[in-house]
């Protein structure tokens, strides 16, 4: 069914899914230390299986994980815990999985702010703001800037969305 490598991923990703789960839900934090060992992890694994190649694909993985989501946190869609949590996770899964990994998380995040924004109450204005969102982006627009709300009702844990998101990916794209 699966190989060794897609079976030690597993091993890191579904601990790393529930502590995730657990500290972004409750303390909305990504502690460094489950990233680092993530990182760790995930480039001894592809060293191991793989060799010199499997070293360059996990780094690979991690910088482009890295890039991806740095870009959105420019425009402040994503914590600096977000983005270093996938880089983390593109070295667990390697960077031709990376871009598969990020539109499955992606949708996962989706799903998990409509379920946030449906339970909160808050639809007609997450909607108004998307849409200023994208007038923001058309020519000679200004981009809003939101700023974090303070009840935490209001945001999403998107950790959880990262780690799912990237189980989800890791069973479709390498089963």
């Amino acid at each position: 069914m699966f190989g060794a490598p897609t079976t030690v991923s597993y091993a890191l990703l579904v601990p790393l899914a529930a502590l995730i789960t657990y500290y972004d839900s409750r303390y909305r934090r990504i502690p460094n230390a489950f990233v680092l060992a993530t990182l760790a992890g995930g480039l001894t694994v592809n060293t191991i299986y793989s060799g010199a190649a499997g070293a360059w694909a996990s780094a690979g993985g991690c910088a482009l994980a890295f890039v991806l989501m740095f870009v959105l946190h420019v425009f402040g869609a994503m914590g600096a815990g977000d983005v270093k949590l996938f880089a983390a996770i593109g070295a667990v899964v390697g960077a031709p999985l990376v871009i598969p990994t990020f539109l499955t998380v992606v949708l996962t995040g989706g799903l998990l702010a409509v379920v946030t924004m449906v339970r909160g109450g808050f639809v007609r204005e997450t909607l108004w703001r998307v849409a200023q969102i994208f007038v923001g982006l058309l020519p000679g627009w200004e981009m809003p800037r939101f700023s974090v709300p303070a009840e935490r009702g209001r945001t999403i844990p998107y950790g959880v969305a990262i780690t799912f998101g990237s189980l989800i990916s890791l069973a479709i794209f390498r089963a």
